[in-house]
């Protein structure tokens, strides 16, 4: 198969989870049994565990600037408010070292088996080793130095493990990477679909964009994109249905399954007319910094129009976003107080509305959008059981990775100019080529260049979870959490929106110039102390040589 995405027979891993255990356990003190990892079929059953999307935790959207959740009026990360004791710290943690945990089992007993062969015993070393790199890499972006455990520990031993140093620690990571990555193949023609070369290529150059080694980053993307596997997807839209699932752009996903029981739910997420709550939404700052079709900013570009705000924008802002006025899962969307009454194309009739904001509907979206991204009405039928792959990582991010490390390098050619323009023009459902029919990127100035990169990961990659990485990386995580956030506005004679913000220098939204006719619908606070997470609470209590990260 040409594309590379994780699709490992869902029997065998809920067999593999079921029947080992103590792999779970962190730090790991025994392997299952004595004579466990002694057979192919043992040892395969071992590395299948190893694809398991719960022992690689992923950051959450809600994190950031794009997201906002009406349930819970927020998180602990946009109000500063997580503790040592908080279990987001401890999850991330205990998961990441459980599959730690799991390659160490397999590299401690890999010799056991007799009945393979020395290339295929290197293959299933090469998955574990990955894994393992895989799990330390978002360990230490996350928190730092952390205790770097290569073999399996007694109990005892696992109480007095200090931390390493996260330099270190990521020498080791690369060093485990590029193993893997000359061992692993580029694709599977058959059979099962393992971690392949350009997963484990894809992780480093993510781990090293998110510690600023650019060089790094740009030279792993630069392979993967020389390996001529990956390709975009001709609909970005399409790329998040069932249609793109398995196609070419994917390079890292898990797949979920109805039969198996490994499902998510989108009530939370469509309107309410469509069976959901309504209270998963995004952001004004994520819909404002959606580009206009000549590539300026809506408070520089002749084509916004305040009262048509959709109109004249970047086609990934109608493939991402549900905005007033749209056909969207069998109704007509509209948020405005006075719209009491919308069509039904499910009726082919006008209904009355629980969608627009108002006294009759306060739980109606506080931003007046929804989240149209990976939806679409095929998923009516089970909106608590979706089962669409969890995709992790594809081509398009490693194509801006690879900008972003040469804008940074200030080593701007074509090649950084061709990237941004190929996820560009994507979006627009153009070839690159076809300069006329998107706003192609042309300058080569290198602070000009950053703000576009960093707009376009943005747009290019909201609901994605990647944006609380770049916050923090890009240290506007501060600024940007100093800002409230709006809703809809407190007059209906202002709808769909009083005014027009006025972005900063480094592409952040400004609403203080109408800020009094719009609702407030939170108050973000960020505290320099969360740049570096805490050792969870449980685990320091346990072992005292851990110490704790400033601040905590």
């Amino acid at each position: 198969m040409k594309n590379s995405h994780v699709y490992i027979s869902l029997l065998l891993m809920l067999s593999t989870v079921a029947g080992c255990r103590k792999l779970d356990r962190f730090p790991l003190d025994s392997p299952s049994t004595i004579t466990f990892y002694s057979t192919k079929t043992e040892l395969e059953l071992a590395v299948n565990a190893l694809y398991n999307s719960g022992i690689y935790p992923q950051d959450s959207e809600e994190w950031s600037d794009n997201f906002w959740n009406r349930a819970y009026l927020g998180n602990e990360i946009i109000h500063s408010t997580a503790t040592v004791q908080s279990s987001m710290f401890s999850n991330t943690w205990l998961s990441c070292y459980k599959g730690i945990a799991r390659a160490n089992g397999i590299l401690d007993n890999i010799n056991k088996a007799t009945d393979i062969t020395a290339e295929y015993r290197q293959q299933i070393e090469a998955q574990a080793r990955f894994a393992r790199a895989y799990g330390y890499s978002l360990l230490i972006v996350h928190f730092g130095d952390v205790p770097l455990i290569k073999t399996t520990l007694s109990l005892a031993d696992s109480y007095k493990i200090k931390r390493t140093p996260a330099a270190e620690v990521q020498k080791f990571i690369n060093d485990e990477f590029d193993f893997a990555a000359s061992i692993l193949p580029a694709s599977y023609k058959s059979g099962l679909q393992y971690f392949t070369k350009g997963a484990v290529l894809g992780m480093k150059a993510r781990l090293a964009i998110s510690l600023n080694d650019w060089g790094t980053a740009a030279d792993a993307a630069k392979q993967i994109m020389d390996l001529k596997v990956y390709s975009l997807y001709p609909s970005y839209r399409n790329l998040f249905l069932r249609a793109g699932q398995h196609s070419s752009e994917i390079i890292l996903s898990f797949p979920r399954s109805i039969t198996y029981l490994n499902t998510y739910d989108i009530q939370y997420t469509i309107s309410r007319l469509a069976g959901g709550f309504a209270s998963n939404i995004p952001s004004h700052e994520l819909i404002d910094s959606y580009e206009c079709t000549d590539g300026n900013t809506i408070d520089k570009s002749p084509l916004y129009n305040v009262s048509k705000p959709f109109a004249n924008r970047d086609p990934r802002l109608s493939a991402t976003i549900v905005t007033p006025g749209d056909t969207f899962l069998g109704y007509v969307f509209q948020n405005h107080p006075d719209s009491t009454l919308v069509f039904s194309t499910k009726d082919n009739k006008k209904i009355t509305n629980k969608d627009n904001k108002g006294a009759a509907n306060p739980f109606a979206s506080f931003t007046g959008y929804l989240w149209k991204k990976g939806i679409d009405d095929s998923q009516l039928a089970n909106i608590n059981k979706v089962d669409l792959d969890q995709i992790v990582l594809r081509y398009a991010e490693i194509l801006l990775i690879y900008a972003e490390a040469k804008i940074e390098l200030n080593q701007v050619d074509q090649s950084v100019l061709d990237a941004i323009n190929m996820v560009r023009a994507r979006g627009y459902g153009v070839s690159a080529e076809a300069t006329a029919s998107y706003p192609a990127v042309t300058t080569t100035a290198q602070a000009g260049l950053r703000k576009i990169l960093r707009r376009e990961r943005r747009i290019e990659l909201a609901l994605e979870g990647r944006r609380y990485l770049d916050l923090l990386r890009w240290k506007l995580i501060d600024k940007v959490f100093s800002k409230p956030m709006y809703g809809v506005p407190l007059n209906k004679s202002d709808y769909p929106y009083p005014g027009i913000p006025v972005f900063d220098a480094d592409d952040i939204p400004s609403y203080d110039a109408f800020a009094s006719k719009l609702t407030v619908i939170d108050t973000r606070v960020f505290d320099a102390k969360f740049y570096i997470w805490p050792v969870p609470y449980n685990e320091s209590a346990l072992n005292s040589e851990l110490g704790q990260n400033p601040g905590w």
